[in-house]
């Protein structure tokens, strides 16, 4: 089940040598790859740059690559040779194989408290905030949403959905994770019959989400946290999460430190600083997801209306790693990508 962020009291406990620490010079700047929500405007980062630069008297520099699967493609074809000091938008479904490329080193903070719905013990990724996948529709266009993930894959045809690309997306592998966790060996033909519904497969969650709220579909896969951004900032109650019999996939969302960054000590400070309220606070009406450790108050109301998933999906990191080329050449195949 997803845990109520608001109602858990979390004590976050750190390594204090890093606080205590002498500030950073203000030369020094810290590169931190992320996707490109992140630091929009409307996203948590100008937030979490203002509290951290005040925190070490440093310059915190975002820089975008597109969604969390394209920054891992592009720290490995920069190798040793990136500019990045920490990646911020992997998630669990890419930390196996992020570590297998022998580019991030361990995180030396020793976290606890976290508001997960689910042990953590990684020591060289920290999450950062999580959510279950959700089919999101618009209710003044779809009279009669899918209750389950297989009266998604066997609608009618007219009422489009549209996806994201498992290939540079970690919504969409998630989504691909999600019809795997329930179809199984299946999958390819619940992928088939699908097809007729998705519009188009976007290359990010950006994109789609943009395509939908433009009214290109009246669905599209997103979140259960998704609907708290209109209800809080447009007053809108018309996006609704569907609420699947099966359960929904879970994603947790998590940084790194690079192992060849110029600015390690710099880079565990950011990184401690992240299970902060100062950074947790920009969550959940930032980037519109539950929060990973304690923030300053509680979560809005808006928060306790959401899907309760009755069940939960996670493939372990090590089953993505192995199994995740094979899926994707499955839902090429059956997509006709």
């Amino acid at each position: 089940m997803r845990l109520s962020v608001s109602r858990i009291a979390c004590a976050v406990s750190l390594a204090v040598a890093m606080f205590a620490a002498s500030p950073a010079s203000a030369a020094e700047t810290l590169t931190v790859y992320t996707y490109e929500g992140f630091p929009a405007d409307y996203g948590p980062g100008p937030a979490i740059k203002t509290a951290f630069e005040k925190d070490c008297a440093c310059t915190l520099d975002w820089v975008t690559a597109g969604d969390g699967v394209s920054l891992l493609n592009r720290l490995k074809l920069e190798g040793a040779n990136s500019r990045a000091d920490v990646v911020l938008g992997l998630d669990t479904s890419l930390t196996a194989e992020a570590r297998a490329t022998g580019l991030f080193e361990p995180h030396a903070v020793t976290p606890t408290g976290l508001a997960l719905p689910t042990p953590w013990t990684d020591d060289q990724f920290l999450p950062f905030d999580f959510a279950h996948f959700a089919v999101i529709y618009d209710r003044n266009k779809v009279k009669s949403p899918p209750k389950s993930l297989a009266e998604l894959v066997d609608g009618p045809a007219v009422e489009k959905i549209v996806l994201e690309d498992p290939r540079t997306s970690t919504p969409g592998l998630g989504f691909l994770l999600w019809m795997k966790s329930v179809y199984g060996d299946k999958a390819p033909a619940a992928w088939t019959k699908l097809k007729s519904r998705v519009l188009t497969v976007a290359p990010g969650w950006t994109e789609a989400y943009g395509l939908f709220t433009k009214g290109e579909a009246p669905m599209v896969l997103s979140y259960t946290t998704s609907p708290a951004y209109h209800v809080i900032s447009e007053k809108v109650d018309k996006y609704q999460a569907a609420s699947f019999s099966e359960g929904h996939y879970l994603q947790i969302e998590v940084a790194g430190l690079v192992k060849s960054s110029a600015h390690k000590e710099l880079a565990k400070r950011f990184l401690a600083f992240m299970l902060t309220p100062k950074f947790q606070d920009a969550i959940p009406t930032g980037n519109w997801m539950f929060p990973a450790a304690a923030t300053s108050t509680a979560l809005p109301e808006a928060f306790n209306a959401l899907v309760k998933p009755a069940k939960t999906f996670l493939y372990t990191p090590e089953e993505v790693a192995a199994k995740r080329k094979a899926w994707i050449d499955e839902w090429l195949a059956a997509m006709g990508q």
